[in-house]
């Protein structure tokens, strides 16, 4: 389908009307008529050849919900090609090249000259059209409604209503076709195939003198270049930019000129450049809206360029979709009305256009494009050696985390939500591996970056885009110019008025710059250069909502690293990266869109403190007996709007009005319940929230109850301030009103005059108070009124007294809408006063609620059996020391079993006790596909939840809090970031090593499967050693080693444990009962899973002959050694690691964590600690 547009023919025969003739005069539109002195005076152009009649194609039935948003695709076809998810400039350049070389006849016959030429019509034309527009920018005033054509007078009315003659072209588009809605489809690049580019013969000898003019005009398309002259194939090429040589500027038209200078500077982007009441796309913008949404084009026109439209109306809905597809997309508006133009300026020039906005999937703020409540950021980082600041001779000093410091590296990163302005940046030492950026950039999950060129190594550059949102934008910026240093941040925080001045700047801003974080100050301003280039610096910058970011939080909350939250999909599964079947799927049910995106913060940082979650359990369980209290909350949270991003709004200025009046309702929703609440009895987090709502809240919504007529607001999106408040703003509508009176007293004069009451003023488009008169006194009227339109029983006139009248009509109302802009701007800075000190406090408590609301139903939604967790303090009362951690659970299932299913499948619970009387690690064995990850993963969800303070989905759960979980989960390797799979697990296992407490717990599956049997046996008890006799962390250790089983036979902390199965040797047939039980599997019956899925029995039957052989020998060979040592059967070796405590212990540095001590490289080894080892040291030995 085409853009719903006013009709195709725009000239149109008057049957009869040579006896009016003479009464009518050349005008060109009402604004050029208002102008005139000397009505006889005109211009002629050429004569616009008859638009050949067009049939009509049957359409389809079109859907409301797609009704009003103009060019909609009419096939799917270009959306079912292959997907790239990189912008093919070449492949776009290619097409545009292929075009312009192509020497078809294109008829680019012109309807007009540029924008800023005024037009009047010939005699003879002006018999057979309506007044027609001056110039292509006087059309902004114009409504448009979709789905009717835009004369919506008198059907009989021959005088169809005609928009400006500079979108003649969008009007060549009306064609019907049939309507498709197509559902919102993955932001990707498509390739683009050779548009289909619209062609007439050339039959005129002036259309093929003009086509060939037009290729000699533009031919520096072919080849292009960047503004610095440098070519695609250049490795400093800046697809960004685009060179116009200077011999084309001088042959532009001033509208040309001030289109290319804004596209030259945004090559990269789809730039749509506002021309009344159509948002229209230029050469390659126009092809690749062809490609991919098969819009029509018009070849030629005032810009001499191939084009593309829809109504302004639709702009949301189609720069959304090409934002989908990976692409940029700049908004150029108007800044002012022709009218406007013509009071500034006259009738020369053209109007005044700048670029508003550069909109991109990473950085969108409009609540119309922005498709989901949660946050989408857009990250900066940069990278720097470790003796950065030493080389720049600076006091400023970086923590040193871990046993050693060698390959560490230094990092700085800022992110920002622009949809609510909320900013934070982080500067933080990592180690080799880039552990805290795994976890960081896993917690954020970008969709826009932005780098340094050749800043990042190599691992860092593969951590960012491995861990980034799918089908993110990369953007790598120029250093220092672009990607501001230190000195280069500072300045243009200074110079750019953010704040009052420095001492306005947010606090840690001030802190960074004060203490020399050079790197995270610099990162910083990579961000705000990008936020410039967007146009958002302003707006977002201003609000001051900068904070620096904790990816930890160790002291107050359970940590999550990027490895764990990977592995137990807290937010994302590993099967599509979707959210289907997380943990996050399953809290996520906060009613209001401020507490969907503080969930997400609350299970990244899950609490840590007992007083703290019993807090958290303690309004659950009231939330979920007090039923009245429950609705009393969730019917107010219902109505609440967005406003945390309404907020952002209304500092930039950019907020509705009507949305406006929204946020004041929301506010006083919340007073209402606020006041509400008080009868009840609130405990826990419950009443903690509510009281920390600022008691400015209620005197700032009273101010803001009655300041402007809010009903006008709602039902006419105008602010109209109670009288006597705004003054200048009373007398406009003062102008306004006495000049309908006067235009009303001279309507009922010429009524009185020519006796007839059926007299009266109608708008048509631009032309406001045209004097409608019936057919039958036509003969009356004076002969110095103007004839503006004409229908079988009607015709309009202007008289000089009306003329006048109107024309100060359109000047007062125009003034008036000054006004209007202006007053709102004012009510949002007042408004915004207040933003840090009642707004934010305010809704910042409501999402905090929301949450306990999330969890409440998330607690009912468990089903049966589900219990409160019981959180148990083990702690030393004498020394105050925190004693070692354990769990268990009664019939514990998974809860995201089934989630957003609706199959009705049983969970198999289990019990699972780990620490305090019973052992803290589990050994776990069992048959493949026994259910073991099952049971790893199910365990960590438990404690995640009881520490979220939700209910858990067993009998009973009683723990203590942990301070860390972490991971070591399956066999895979990591292309994106270059690891191996044996590389993968030592490298999780070694921050398992380094970071774990007591109070940690730990899962680690299959370690040592990625190297040979021997080297990963060796590996696997030399760790489970250490974890269980130093260490002492709580958690399981998987494997398919069955002997490691003997080699921790005796040892006080580990429990064999194991699947349970039933085996038919026979028929090979193994059923999995999914029950966790003591004792050690009697293997991994590899032979009997492999028939089980199916593979030839011959293959298989080899396999177990093979298997058996292989471990007849290794007997054989056991016992041959053993008879030559002279050892028999009934001597015990003693393990390695526990030769290696004893060595230690005698000869070494005895109990201590040091490089000779038995606890080499433990984090906490406090007594408690190593009175436990050395328990389990000697028990071991005993045992043995």
């Amino acid at each position: 389908m085409t853009p719903l547009t006013p009709k195709t023919s725009k000239v149109l025969n008057i049957k009869g009307s040579q006896n009016s003739s003479q009464k009518k005069k050349k005008q060109s539109s009402l604004l050029s008529f208002f102008s005139k002195k000397d009505p006889s005076t005109a211009t002629p152009i050429k004569k616009k050849p008859p638009t050949p009649k067009v049939e009509p194609t049957p359409t389809l039935e079109i859907p409301s919900s797609v009704k009003s948003e103009g060019q909609v695709p009419s096939s799917e076809s270009a959306l079912d090609q292959t997907l790239d998810t990189s912008f093919d400039d070449e492949s776009l350049s290619n097409i545009v090249k292929k075009e312009r070389s192509n020497k078809r006849s294109v008829n680019y016959a012109e309807d007009s000259d540029e924008d800023d030429d005024n037009i009047a019509l010939s005699s003879t034309q002006r018999k057979r059209t309506k007044i027609v527009a001056q110039d292509d920018d006087d059309d902004d005033d114009e409504d448009f409604i979709p789905g009717k054509t835009v004369n919506n007078h008198d059907e009989s009315d021959i005088d169809a209503f005609i928009d400006d003659e500079d979108d003649d072209d969008i009007m060549d588009l009306v064609e019907k076709k049939p309507i498709i809605k197509k559902s919102p489809t993955p932001m990707r690049k498509l390739p683009v195939p050779k548009p289909k580019r619209t062609s007439q013969p050339a039959t005129q000898p002036k259309a093929q003198k003009f086509n060939k003019q037009n290729e000699e005009r533009y031919h520096w398309l072919v080849n292009e270049k960047d503004a610095q002259g440098r070519a695609p194939t250049d490795p400093e090429y800046d697809p960004r930019t685009l060179h116009i040589p200077s011999s084309a500027w001088g042959k532009f038209t001033a509208f040309e000129k001030q289109y290319w200078e804004i596209k030259s500077k945004m090559w990269d982007c789809v730039v749509f450049f506002k021309k009344g009441k159509f948002y229209e796309l230029y050469e390659k913008d126009a092809f690749l809206a062809n490609s991919l949404f098969d819009w029509k084009l018009a070849g030629g026109g005032r810009a001499n360029m191939q084009l593309a439209g829809v109504p302004e109306m639709s702009f949301e809905y189609w720069a959304s979709q090409f934002i989908q597809y990976g692409y940029k997309v700049a908004k150029v508006d108007q800044k002012e009305s022709m009218l406007a133009k013509e009071m500034r300026e006259g009738s020369k020039g053209i109007v005044k256009r700048e670029l508003e906005c550069v909109l991109t999937s990473g950085t969108l703020t409009d609540g119309d494009m922005l498709h989901s409540d949660l946050a989408t950021f857009c990250l900066a980082v940069r990278e720097e050696p470790r003796d950065f600041y030493i080389d720049e001779q600076t006091t400023f000093t970086t923590d040193s985390t871990g046993p050693s410091s060698i390959g560490k590296k230094l990092f700085g990163i800022a992110f920002i939500d622009t949809s609510t302005g909320e900013l934070q940046l982080l500067e933080f030492e990592d180690d080799s591996e880039c552990t805290k950026l795994d976890t960081i950039m896993s917690q954020v999950k970008p969709k826009e970056i932005i780098m340094e060129k050749n800043n990042l190594s190599s691992l860092a550059n593969k951590i960012v885009k491995f861990n980034a949102a799918p089908n993110a934008i990369f953007n790598n910026i120029k250093p220092d110019q672009e990607f501001y240093n230190f000195e280069k941040t500072y300045d243009e925080l200074i110079t750019g008025n953010y704040f009052e001045d420095e001492s306005k700047w947010p606090e840690t801003l001030k802190n960074y710059y004060k203490e020399g974080k050079k790197i995270g100050f610099s990162t910083f301003g990579g961000l705000l250069y990008y936020l410039k280039w967007l146009k958002l610096d302003q707006n977002l910058i201003s609000l001051g909502n900068i904070k620096e970011y904790n990816p930890i939080e160790s002291q107050n909350s359970l940590i999550l690293d990027g490895v764990t939250l990977q592995n137990l999909e807290i937010f994302s599964n590993s099967f599509d990266g979707t959210d289907k079947g997380t943990l996050f799927k399953l809290f996520n049910r906060a009613i209001t869109p401020m507490g969907k995106r503080m969930m997400k913060k609350w299970l990244m940082h899950p609490l840590l403190h007992k007083k703290d979650i019993e807090k958290r359990l303690d309004s659950i369980e009231t939330l979920m007996n007090n039923v009245e209290l429950r609705d009393t909350i969730e019917s107010t949270f219902t109505k609440l709007p967005d406003v945390e991003r309404m907020l952002a709004r209304i500092h930039s200025g950019t907020l509705k009005v009507k949305d406006f009046d929204r946020v004041i309702q929301a506010f006083e929703d919340i007073v209402t319940l606020q006041n509400s609440i008080k009868d009840f009895d609130l405990k826990g987090a419950l009443s903690v929230y509510f009281s920390q709502i600022p008691k400015s809240l209620i005197d700032d919504v009273e101010n803001w109850t009655n300041a402007f007529d809010r009903i006008k607001a709602v039902e006419e999106n105008i602010i109209i301030p109670h009288r006597g408040i705004e003054p200048e703003f009373d007398k406009s509508l003062d102008d306004i009103q006495e000049l309908e009176d006067q235009l009303q007293d001279q309507l009922n004069l010429y009524k009185k005059r020519f006796k007839n009451s059926n007299i009266q003023y109608k708008d048509s488009g631009k032309e406001i108070y045209t004097i409608e008169v019936p057919v039958s006194i036509t003969k009356q009227i004076p002969s110095d009124w103007t004839q503006m339109a004409a229908n079988k029983s009607t015709k309009r006139y202007y008289s000089e007294e009306v003329r006048v009248l109107a024309r100060s009509m359109a000047e007062a109302r125009e003034l008036h809408k000054a006004l209007e802009n202006e007053l709102k701007i004012r009510l949002c800075k007042k408004f915004d006063a207040h933003y840090n000190t009642t707004w934010m406090p305010t809704v910042h408590v409501i999402s905090n609620i929301d949450c306990l609301l999330a969890l409440t139903r998330t607690s009912e939604s468990l089903g049966y059996p589900a219990c409160r967790p019981v959180l148990r303090d083990e702690v030393n009362l004498e020394t105050g020391t925190k004693l070692n951690g354990y769990l268990k659970f009664t019939s514990l299932r998974h809860p995201c079993f089934n989630l957003g299913s609706s199959s009705t499948k049983d969970f198999i619970p289990n019990d699972v006790e780990l620490g305090k009387d019973s052992p803290q690690l589990g050994l776990l064995t069992g048959a493949n596909a026994a259910g073991k990850s099952t049971v790893l993963r199910m365990t960590c969800i438990a404690v995640i939840m009881a520490q979220m303070g939700c209910y858990v989905p067993c009998e009973s759960a009683e723990l203590t809090s942990f301070d860390r979980i972490m991971t070591r989960l399956g066999a895979n390797d990591n292309i994106m970031q270059g690891k191996s799979t044996f590389f993968v697990e030592l490298s999780e296992t070694k921050k398992i090593l380094d970071l774990a407490t007591n109070r940690s717990l730990l899962v680690l599956d299959e370690l040592g499967r990625g190297g040979s049997s021997n080297d990963g046996f060796a590996i696997a008890e030399s760790v489970l050693h250490h974890v269980a006799t130093h260490i002492q962390s709580l958690g399981f250790f998987a494997t398919h080693y069955a002997s490691l089983g003997l080699s921790f036979k005796g040892h006080p902390q580990v429990k064999p444990m194991k699947m349970s199965i039933l085996v038919d040797d026979e028929t090979r047939n193994v059923t999995f009962l999914y029950k966790l039980v003591p004792g050690q599997s009697e293997g991994s019956f590899g032979m009997h899973v492999a028939s089980m899925c199916g593979i030839p029995s011959e293959i298989v039957d080899n396999a177990q002959v093979a298997a058996d052989t292989l471990e007849h020998t290794s007997r054989l060979m056991k016992e041959r050694k053993m008879l030559n040592g002279g050892l028999n059967e009934d001597i015990i070796t003693v393990p390695m690691g526990l030769q290696s405590d004893f060595v230690r212990l005698v000869y070494g540095d005895g109990l201590r964590n040091t490089s000779k001590g038995a606890g080499e490289g433990v984090l906490n080894y406090d007594w408690n600690v190593k009175r436990n080892a050395l328990k389990s040291i000697l028990t071991f030995a005993e045992n043995l």
